[in-house]
């Protein structure tokens, strides 16, 4: 089990969460909802205490005692170690070099665009296209308040590359749109031969 929950993309968030300051899995577990919608998705409550159960046992963290809040059950406190520190250092510069190709659900549903025909492709990526600028305000908004309450750029720097891949697929949206419109994206026609099943 070590090992498995160790490749777990979670792990580097969790390093970090210690690296600032030690928790219990619970305020780990808070702290990743409430920082990213995408860790939200991603994990639960026995997954990150797998994590933490292979952090401490790969001596990357460790625990450091007890913490009651009110008639809340005692929990563990865990504080990240000098080979911890390493590791996150070591995984951070790692993937901060080395771009790797990230499949998304979005990209593999672009991969069948096809399927929605010109008409459904066009109003699909409309509502996309709407939901995303939404989002993307609001997170814009959300990044200028962290930045004018004195919050230091380097703390939400993953809020601004957030914004320039939402940007991006923007610009992309809006350009297969209008290739939709403009007849540079063409669907095959109605005297295709039929798949055979």
């Amino acid at each position: 089990m070590p090992r498995r929950a160790l490749d777990n993309p979670l792990v580097l968030a969790v390093l970090g969460l210690l690296l600032e300051q030690p928790a219990h899995p619970y305020q780990m577990l808070a702290e990743l909802r409430k920082r990213s919608e995408n860790h939200a998705a991603a994990i639960n409550r026995g997954s990150l205490y797998n994590i933490v159960d292979a952090l401490d046992e790969a001596g990357w963290a460790t625990a450091q005692g007890q913490q009651r809040e009110g008639n809340r059950p005692e929990r563990t406190v865990y504080a990240l170690t000098p080979a911890g520190h390493r590791e996150l250092v070591r995984r951070l510069d790692s993937q901060i070099r080395t771009p790797e190709r990230e499949f998304s659900r979005f990209l593999g549903a672009v991969s069948y665009l096809g399927a929605l025909g010109p008409d459904g492709a066009t109003e699909a990526l409309t509502e996309r296209g709407t939901r995303l600028r939404e989002r993307t305000a609001a997170d814009q908004q959300r990044l200028a308040e962290a930045l004018a309450a004195g919050v230091p750029r380097l703390h939400v720097i993953e809020a601004e590359y957030a914004l320039s891949l939402a940007d991006a697929e923007l610009t992309w949206i809006d350009a297969v749109i209008d290739d939709i419109h403009t007849g540079a994206l063409t669907w095959p026609g109605a005297t295709a031969a039929p798949l055979e099943p």
